[in-house]
């Protein structure tokens, strides 16, 4: 890094509902590094750095994002959801428990990302088409599961919320 590059910009950001300090930080830093490496939330994933893999989509402001293509100093004000803010530690999200039970979940490095892409669709479509599903989910790859169990567990949560009334 040359020498013009300052380190040791502050700013905070509004993460899983909590105010979090990001200090000695440089303004070009993606969301993706900053949640990783100055935050400890390690849950979203680093594999393309080109927004095309969908591992490390997180939520900013209710819209899924990649958050390596992400100014973090840009989300200032915004709220971030990760991985770990979809529910309590300890207590999976119906998305990750339909995961879990659909076999969904394999080497898991694309499942964080899967799971964010699976609450927003839920979110704004509460009984997608098989097609809306995979569309919504054509943004994140998976090597492992060839996608029939995964979009199993995105229609087990959405029957299931249906069921219950959540839908």
């Amino acid at each position: 890094m040359s020498e013009s590059v300052a380190l040791n910009e502050q700013y905070e950001l509004h993460v899983n509902g909590e105010v979090r300090p990001v200090r000695d930080s440089w303004l070009g830093e993606s969301l993706l590094y900053v949640l990783r490496e100055r935050l400890g939330l390690l849950g979203s994933k680093g594999a393309c750095e080109q927004g095309e893999c969908g591992s490390c989509s997180v939520l900013v402001d209710d819209e899924l994002v990649c958050s390596c293509l992400v100014l973090a100093a840009s989300a200032v004000d915004q709220s971030i959801v990760t991985i770990e803010g979809v529910a309590p530690i300890g207590s999976p999200s119906d998305v990750q428990q339909a995961f879990v039970d659909a076999g969904a979940v394999q080497c898991g490095f694309c499942t964080p990302g899967l799971i964010m892409a699976t609450h927003a669709l839920l979110e704004r479509t509460a009984d997608p088409t098989e097609f809306e599903i995979r569309e919504e989910l054509s943004g994140n790859v998976c090597r492992c599961t060839g996608y029939g169990r995964i979009i199993e567990a995105v229609q087990r949560v959405a029957v299931s919320r249906r069921v219950s009334g959540q839908a």
